[in-house]
């Protein structure tokens, strides 16, 4: 199979592993610069021309695409998907993921456990908003944020509204979350592929950290998941329209809830923690699901 792999950077971890599993298991893999890729929209022969020259031939493309360029990225994938090639998340589950309000409303909707969370635009709402969500101590993210980034612990009441009204004066768009003091600063990484959760590692954030994330100074050790928390973690990436999916969770008194759901987890925590090749088995998925997608797409063409 030919098999394009969507990065800014071959020399990343995650890159770099899907070039070297793929290769191994005899593929030919293109890594691609997403934002050199540029497109023709013509009737009927939708192309997209790298460097010059035009790609095609591919039967599947790994995306894995920043959140700082998602919307150009989504676009390139989206043009991908025109032209009949097997896109390992889909465009629109992608933007559907990266909208932190929007993917928390729609696995609300569909009863999966998250935080009590709340969202307004008025500081004149802010008092309301804390209450909702329990009071101090709480978390502000903000929507946009990554790897922690944007993520601040207010203590009390007072702190909490200074830090939404500065966000708010910036006009920076941030929600609010209850703060669930059971989990010790640890979340849990349930890694799916294909409807199934392939690897989980626990996330602990450093001493004087409530963040976990690794990119924060966290470690990650391996983990035995219950069956509800495999469960959920698998309800929520189908949810959201994802194949791959890194869904992060806490352990609360409550059950386990859901905090987000990624679509272009990192391979370098989760291989690390548990000795497994992931990697390898992103590219066995890719191999059972390409091909009937390619026969199915040029049926449908004929």
């Amino acid at each position: 199979m030919k098999i394009a792999i969507l990065s800014r950077n071959k020399q990343l971890y995650s890159t770099h592993r899907l070039l070297e599993a793929g290769r191994e298991a005899g593929h030919e893999m293109h890594v691609i610069d997403t934002l050199r890729c540029y497109m023709s929209m013509v009737s009927h022969k939708p192309e997209i021309h790298f460097k010059g020259e035009v790609l095609e031939g591919f039967d599947a493309v790994v995306p894995r695409i920043g959140a700082s360029i998602t919307q150009y990225g989504t676009a390139v994938l989206r043009q991908f998907e025109m032209m009949g090639v097997f896109p390992v998340n889909e465009s629109v589950a992608i933007s559907r993921s990266r909208d932190k309000l929007r993917s928390l409303q729609l696995l609300s909707r569909k009863g999966v456990g998250l935080p009590v969370t709340g969202f307004a635009h008025s500081p004149d709402d802010i008092p309301d908003l804390i209450s909702m969500v329990g009071g101090a101590p709480l978390v502000i993210k903000m929507l946009e944020g990554t790897q922690g980034i944007g993520v601040v612990l207010a203590e009390t009441v007072k702190a909490a509204e200074s830090v939404i009204e500065a966000f708010m004066g910036l006009n920076v768009s941030v929600m609010v979350q209850e703060y669930i003091k059971e989990a010790g600063g640890a979340d849990i990484r349930c890694f799916v592929v294909g409807g199934k959760v392939i690897a989980a590692m626990k996330r602990q954030a450093k001493a004087g950290e409530f963040r976990s994330n690794l990119h924060r100074g966290g470690t990650a050790s391996l983990i035995r998941i219950t069956p509800e928390e495999r469960a959920t973690a698998v309800r929520a990436a189908r949810i959201m329209g994802l194949n791959v999916a890194g869904v992060d969770i806490l352990r609360s008194n409550h059950g386990p809830l859901v905090m987000e759901v990624n679509s272009s987890p990192g391979l370098e925590g989760i291989e690390s923690a548990t000795g497994k090749d992931v990697a390898g088995m992103l590219i066995r998925f890719i191999e059972k699901d390409a091909r009937p997608f390619r026969t199915q797409t040029k049926g449908a063409k004929g």
